[in-house]
């Protein structure tokens, strides 16, 4: 896949669908782990009538591998990525950390985005959050990238699907430990910039059409967030869905590409 310099890092990315397509591009942004693999299951549908874009965040994949200072400089790293690409404005979709990405862009690069979509993510940290992203930073550093795998597939899904699809999910967490993952070290740095990030008090400066979405039974980022941003993002819609976990877009991958293409499209004509 093509690396190109953008911001002064390394950045790997891969282009879906029409080159020649008139319409405004979409790009995936991944959560925590930060690679462009987690979008898989809706590339192809998303490619049909767009461009799609998706790329490896700082620190992991195929980019870079340094550690993060804070959301603030992933955001800086994307807009670095959208003006070496030579793109003015793109339909936003950000799965977790990556909505946190898309809430600092809509606030200090508005005329970048012609939509944002923020899935299962949060405006900011709090008791729980600390909670859970504690226990797994250090599932990581004491048991390992085998182990924390592991768990992000208990974390990921609701139980019907981890039973289902059992053999999918052990190769799943083979190749993310093996090839995927960023170092403890990397992935700590990701962690304490996700648990500092903070935009509460600038949410109603988002002019951007804006879609919230999140499972109900989302363990990661309970939909008390979702709620909270949608109320505080002007004309934001929310929608929750009853089950599907934190990964909902692979849980239920032909329902949220649905619903995400037709909120794109609903911003386009």
């Amino acid at each position: 896949m093509p690396i190109i310099d953008a911001n002064s890092i390394a950045q790997e990315y891969e282009w879906h669908g029409l080159e020649n397509s008139s319409e405004i591009p979409i790009v995936l942004v991944a959560g925590m782990g930060g690679s462009r693999s987690y979008w898989k299951p809706q590339i192809g549908d998303f490619a049909k009538e767009h461009q799609v874009l998706a790329y490896d965040q700082r620190g992991t994949g195929g980019s870079s591998a340094l550690k993060v200072e804070s959301i603030e400089q992933l955001a800086a790293d994307f807009i670095g990525l959208l003006d070496a690409l030579k793109i003015e404005k793109v339909h936003f979709v950000g799965h977790s950390t990556g909505g946190a990405i898309g809430q600092v862009i809509a606030i200090h690069y508005p005329e970048r985005l012609a939509s944002l979509v923020l899935y299962a993510s949060v405006h900011k940290a709090d008791h729980y959050r600390h909670r859970v992203w504690g226990l797994r930073k250090q599932i990581l550093e004491v048991m390992g990238p085998e182990v924390y795998a592991k768990t992000t597939s208990l974390l990921f899904y609701p139980p019907e699907f981890t039973n289902a699809h059992h053999d999918e999910l052990l190769a799943i967490e083979a190749r993310t430990a093996q090839f995927e993952l960023s170092s403890p070290e990397i992935m700590g740095s990701r962690i304490e910039s996700i648990l500092k990030f903070d935009v509460s008090t600038d949410l109603r400066k988002i002019k951007t059409p804006t879609l919230v979405i999140c499972a109900k039974d989302d363990l990661l980022t309970p939909a008390y967030f979702s709620k909270e941003m949608a109320t505080l993002i002007p004309n934001a819609q929310l929608i929750l869905f009853e089950k599907g976990g934190h990964a909902y877009s692979r849980s239920n991958p032909e329902q949220f590409n649905k619903l995400v293409l037709d909120f794109i499209h609903s911003q386009s004509h």
